[in-house]
């Protein structure tokens, strides 16, 4: 098992203690003597590096990393296995994603959702489903108090009515079952208009606006119905919704980059440019026979983006004109839980996807694939236990390729669906995914190191 992780970036050398999370930035020599599954022995490393290095230098090093080693600092022990392979408690939803539309006034060529059919028929979510949904997510929400809901479609403004009663109706019950429920919302943008601005502002916790860009890409694949570009209709009505946004409201503009734009290092640029703040441009996911998907062969490509906006951020950071990326923010103090670190999202049996129907699936990406359907909140009967226990238990522990990686508590074994959808098996990694997250990884552990305030 990998229990240390080197890597250079920008001609800096990192080493990290996989299960402890320390971070170190060390100098060339101490990069040499370490390897990824032990520590050699001080003669042999001499006999190996003395070519290199002076002999007193190598010494003196090697007894610093032995002292990082006494601390827990570096090949630290894993304390976490035990957790998740004896984890008997039940699981409570914490975060449900309600797909209030099964449709889309836009057809991106990329979309997982069928242009927002999800391989049926398009439709709204009844106002009554989508109190039931509350009802239901607040029942199985056991001892939480907080629970996340995402607006999802299709576009869900198409039903903006649909939208208020849900939310009134869940500020009812909140009160009553003592619940805080934040409601999160994913839009394209289009149907915007200053009274949803208004309400969208003071209703949800957080907005992901779509816009994949450069006007010349997004006008490529976020197309209309009518197979015209998007982008001068939603860039003035994306800019007008983050200006109304206070500063400690959350809002993402996100976009898709695909295999017409492995340069998309340009299209952050031009987020950045137009001053947003709070960008995501995120890697398409698609079969290896469309003509969008991400190949092997671009990984090289896709690299030396990430590797661009590390030195571009850097030095904005440096200039006093920082924005955020999503992929590359990172807790290099604490992090995420001890429990999120090795199951990821909860996918099926903490966050679950409800469809107009009332259908439950263990994430929006399962929708419309029956072996997945896990109840009804129509029905009485509890969920399908068999299905949400086999999503618990695929955590990093069971996937045999996780539990020897080195990034396994950052990425959590992955996106379920990404697994599944590749290779069958949701204990089976996606492999350009994991390949990505990893750069990205390495990325964003560079930049904190580099930005981070000193600690006292």
């Amino acid at each position: 098992m990998t229990l240390v992780h080197k890597f250079i970036q920008d001609k800096e050398f990192y080493v990290i203690d996989v299960n402890s999370g320390s971070v170190h930035l060390v100098d060339e020599l101490v990069y040499d003597l370490i390897d990824e599954d032990k520590l050699k022995g001080l003669e042999d490393l001499k006999n190996a590096l003395t070519s290199k290095y002076n002999e007193n230098d190598i010494e003196e090093a090697y007894n610093d990393i032995k002292e990082l080693v006494s601390e827990g600092m570096l090949y630290s022990m894993d304390l976490y296995e035990h957790i998740a392979m004896n984890d008997n408690n039940p699981s409570y939803v914490k975060a449900l994603c309600l797909n209030i539309i099964h449709d889309c006034n836009l057809r991106c060529k990329y979309c997982f959702a069928d242009e927002g059919e999800y391989k049926g028929c398009r439709k709204p979510m009844p106002a009554s489903i989508g109190k039931k949904a509350i009802d239901w997510v607040i029942k199985h929400s056991g001892p939480r108090k907080n629970i996340e809901v995402d607006l999802f479609g299709g576009e869900p403004l198409m039903v903006f009515n649909t939208i208020k009663e849900i939310v009134d109706y869940a500020r009812e019950q909140e009160k009553i079952y003592n619940k805080n429920i934040r409601f999160t919302m994913t839009t394209n943008a289009t149907l915007l208009n200053d009274e949803i601005m208004e309400y969208i502002d003071k209703n949800m916790g957080n907005i992901v606006l779509s816009i994949d860009g450069r006007k010349s890409i997004n006008d490529q694949v976020r197309v209309r119905v009518d197979g015209s570009g998007s982008y001068d209709r939603i860039l003035p009505k994306i800019k007008s919704m983050v200006s109304r946004r206070d500063p400690e409201k959350q809002y993402y503009v996100r976009g898709t980059f695909t295999r017409n734009n492995t340069d998309f290092f340009e299209d952050i640029m031009s987020l950045a440019n137009e001053g947003f703040k709070e960008i995501s441009v995120e890697p398409v996911v698609l079969p290896d026979e469309h003509e969008l998907s991400l190949r092997r062969e671009d990984i090289p490509v896709i690299f030396k983006q990430y590797d661009k906006l590390y030195k571009e951020m850097l030095k904005r950071h440096q200039e006093g004109n920082e924005f955020k990326f999503y992929h590359f923010n990172i807790d290099l103090n604490g992090g995420p839980c001890v429990y999120k670190r090795i199951s990821g999202c909860g996918a099926g049996h903490e966050y679950v996807a409800i469809t107009p129907d009332g259908d439950i699936y263990p994430c929006h990406q399962f929708v419309g694939n029956n072996d997945f359907l896990l109840g009804n909140i129509n029905d009485d009967e509890e969920i399908n236990m068999e299905i949400s226990n086999e999503f618990k238990e695929a955590h990093i522990y069971n996937k045999p390729k996780c539990k020897e990686c080195w990034a396994r508590f950052y990425c959590s074994g992955g996106c379920q669906a990404n697994n599944f959808n590749f290779n069958g098996d949701i204990h089976v990694p996606y492999e350009i995914g994991c390949e990505l997250q990893k750069k990205r990884i390495e990325c964003a552990i560079a930049l904190k190191a580099n930005t981070m305030e000193p600690q006292e």
